[in-house]
């Protein structure tokens, strides 16, 4: 969720013609792999976009991403179909469903969060923290067990903002005891928080600080505050995600996986500068979707996701 830090050579505009699936020329996974399935291969998806980001699943499957850039909200279907949900869409970054199918949206554009409803409708969660605009939510987890949410709000300069300097007084974490609740800081000690996701039990809270290349572990208490803080692993993450044996996914230079002790066991090597995010997909959960810089991927899985 980074594309304004990281603007490498390479990323094809936006004109560029859909490109149907078609396997990657990488070797095809051993079929030794605790989580890909057995010689499953990489397969480019399209490569048509500016930067890629915010992948989430719906109830049926598909998934919806954002090419921020470009200020769209793309929908993939579960039979491989591309179609434009939102344009514009806020330049909308990190996404979630709720339990009732509505898409909440990290709106960077004026650093907002947004609920938008299947039929498109958009709705302001949060404009402000008591009259400061937001550095720029980036990405957010919704607890499914009681429909509490927290969100990341690092600072990254976008081009299209007028102002240049944060208006708060760092870089947090924050929690909404429900989506119309107000936003309270969870926790303030990060170099620039980004990634985050949750295990599907709600006890249990990832977060990675991307600027101090950490990702770490909280147990979360039954008002929603977040307790044990543990380093999870030394390395930090753009998005993520869980999958339902308890593995977590990082995001950067392509994916790697850690188990929920913390040790690595895959790595998924992503043909691109930059991996955004991940999730699962799929009618049955078993499709890793990737956002990697101008393109999106697909991985089919031996494991499915939790979401």
């Amino acid at each position: 969720m980074t594309y304004s830090a990281l603007m490498f050579t390479g990323l094809l505009s936006a004109g560029l013609l859909l490109r149907a699936a078609a396997p990657s020329h990488g070797q095809a996974a051993p079929a030794t792999s605790p989580v890909i399935a057995p010689q499953a291969k990489l397969q480019l998806v399209a490569r048509q976009f500016k930067f890629t980001e915010g992948p989430a699943v719906d109830k049926a499957g598909n998934v919806f991403f954002t090419d921020q850039p470009n200020n769209k909200i793309w929908k993939y279907d579960t039979s491989g179909k591309l179609s434009v949900f939102l344009d514009p869409a806020g330049r909308a970054n990190g996404l979630y469903f709720d339990q009732k199918g509505n898409l909440l949206a990290c709106a960077d554009e004026q650093n907002q969060l947004w609920s938008i409803s299947p039929a498109g409708k958009v709705t302001v969660l949060v404009k402000d923290l008591q009259g400061r605009r937001l550095n720029g939510p980036n990405d957010l987890w919704l607890n499914p067990k009681n429909g509490s949410l927290y969100f990341t709000d690092p600072y990254y300069q976008r081009d299209y903002w007028t102002r240049t300097t944060s208006e708060l007084d760092g870089q947090k974490l924050y929690y909404m005891a429900s989506p119309q609740a107000a936003p309270v800081v969870a926790d303030d000690q990060f170099r620039q928080p980004n990634g985050i996701i949750g295990t599907p039990d709600g006890r249990t809270l990832y977060v990675a600080d991307i600027g101090a290349n950490k990702t770490y572990r909280y147990r979360i208490g039954a008002d929603g505050k977040l307790q044990d803080r543990q380093l999870f692993v030394e390395q930090g993450s753009d998005g993520m995600t869980i999958d339902t044996q308890g593995n977590v996914y990082l995001t950067g230079k392509g994916v790697t996986v850690y188990n929920a002790a913390g040790q690595r066991i895959e790595h998924i090597d992503v043909p691109a500068e930059w991996t955004g995010n991940v999730c699962f997909g799929g009618k049955d959960r078993r499709t890793l979707f990737i956002t990697a810089s101008d393109a999106v991927f697909v991985l089919p899985m031996r494991v499915k996701g939790v979401q």
